[in-house]
């Protein structure tokens, strides 16, 4: 018998005019067939890289959704991904010169057409990591876009990592920098007033962060009669936006994450001239932070306070000064706020999280334990520094308003959000570009912290002397 392609069909077609009608009929059959095939490439767009001590981030930004598989290879370490319905191309190909030296996990990147239709990436990694892929629809200026997140294996202790960076430090006399200013008194922490309770003798040492423990539960350390309270007060400073989110941008190209990073810094630097007083960030380089993780990041440390640090834009050009905003439970102040909230709630998608790995607990805890002692401590916060910022800047409103921001919904912790200026505003983008103005904005960002705190000084928790 012979066989399959031994096999000829007889001729179906008996005349010319037939067989030239059937020809093109084929033609048609094999255009239909084979077009949608070269149709079916896509195309990649754009590649980003967005390296961090917190995990490193690829993104291949692309005019439709890919599909890929990963696996992990020992012996060095390395991450193969297989990216289906796509041919090499130069943009894919200019991935390998995006990946920096400084990179704490990515050494190099190969990148090579494996089989038709699938295009191979392998990752020479630094060590060993945890590697999540996902992709994110349309949000903003991005198309569809495949993301490889990078974490390390075991997640780094982010008071470990302030101290070797010399961020953080259980000794509150701390002397002020070479060349600085003398920093004021101290703040003072007044006796609770309570019935006082046998304490162990004093010792400098770091508290462990119990992130599910409200203030009301902590146990506090009262002092003995003639002790004076002196323990350090750690502020959560959350420059907005980063990486993928790049937020607001002006007429002449600022980008809100690089305007408030910078002022985020400034004043990092100008609270830990103060007595008594330490600041972490919640990202020092352009990389995104999702809300949830930057309130997470603040309770980890057990701070005291969380400013978040904005740069606002609007539809008009016109609109101008610097706001404060704080949560509310009740919908927003006004429809200003409630239009800002709803875009600064966006970050998520812009910026891009995985949702499948979006930790549950982490959600219940923004959205039910919100309090309102929280609330009425944020306006005091937010009513001391939007009075010293009006002293530096024109406010957009005489008084703090409220809305829905995600990132405010610390249960234990007083937040507000402020919105240094309308980068939006062509005079403002000037603004908030001008080393003077930021280091003015820092300074009454400074004042007004000092003053809430001398009015409402917090529970003592680490030390006594």
């Amino acid at each position: 018998m012979p066989s399959p392609s031994q096999i000829r069909p007889e001729p179906l077609i008996t005349s010319p005019i037939t067989r030239r009608t059937v020809l093109k009929a084929g033609g048609t059959l094999l255009l239909s067939v084979f077009a949608p095939m070269s149709a079916m490439a896509a195309q990649i767009l754009a590649v980003r890289v967005w390296p961090a001590e917190d995990y490193t981030r690829v993104t291949l930004e692309n005019d439709s959704i890919l599909k890929a598989t990963h696996f992990i290879v020992k012996d060095p370490e390395r991450l193969v991904v297989d990216i289906e319905g796509l041919e090499l191309n130069p943009t894919l190909k200019g991935l390998v010169a995006k990946i920096q030296s400084n990179d704490p996990y990515i050494k190099q990147v190969r990148v090579g057409q494996n089989r038709p239709n699938v295009v191979r990436l392998v990752f020479d990694l630094k060590e060993e990591v945890t590697p999540q892929l996902f992709t994110l629809p349309p949000a903003g200026s991005y198309n569809h876009r495949l993301i490889f997140d990078l974490y390390p294996v075991h997640e780094p202790d982010l008071i470990a990592q302030m101290i070797e960076k010399g961020d953080w430090s259980s000794d509150p006399a701390k002397p002020p920098m070479a060349g600085t200013h003398t920093p004021p008194p101290a703040l003072p922490l007044p006796d609770s007033g309570k019935p006082p309770v046998a304490v162990a003798p004093p010792i400098v040492a770091i508290v462990p962060p119990v992130p599910d423990i409200r203030p009301e539960q902590r146990p506090e350390a009262r002092p003995l009669p003639g002790q004076k309270v002196v323990r350090m007060i750690t502020i959560a400073l959350d420059p907005g936006h980063g990486g993928e989110d790049p937020g607001a941008i002006g007429s002449k190209g600022s980008r809100e994450k690089d305007v408030v990073l910078a002022i985020a810094k400034r004043l990092k630097t100008k609270l830990e001239l103060q007595p008594n007083m330490r600041a972490m960030l919640t990202r020092d380089a352009d990389f995104f932070v999702p809300l949830g993780m930057r309130v997470e990041k603040a309770r980890k440390v057990q701070a005291d306070l969380f400013v978040s640090i904005h740069a606002d834009a609007f539809i008009q050009p016109t609109a101008r000064g610097s706001s404060v905003f704080v949560l509310s439970e009740k919908g927003a102040t006004s429809t200003a706020a409630r239009w800002l909230a709803n875009k600064e709630n966006q970050a998520d998608l812009i910026g891009g999280v995985n949702v499948k790995n979006h930790d549950k607990q982490l959600a219940s805890v923004l959205l039910d334990l919100s309090t309102t002692a929280q609330i009425n401590d944020s306006m005091k916060l937010g009513k001391a520094v939007l009075r010293e910022i009006g002293g530096i800047n024109r406010l957009h409103k005489g008084s703090v308003e409220q809305a829905g921001f995600a990132v405010l919904k610390a249960p234990d912790i007083p937040s507000i959000l402020i919105e240094t200026a309308f980068i939006s505003n062509p005079e403002e983008e000037a603004k908030l570009t001008d080393n003077g103005y930021q280091d003015q904005m820092a300074d009454a960002i400074v004042t007004g912290i000092r003053n809430y705190f001398a009015k409402n000084p917090p529970l003592a928790k680490s030390r006594l002397t």
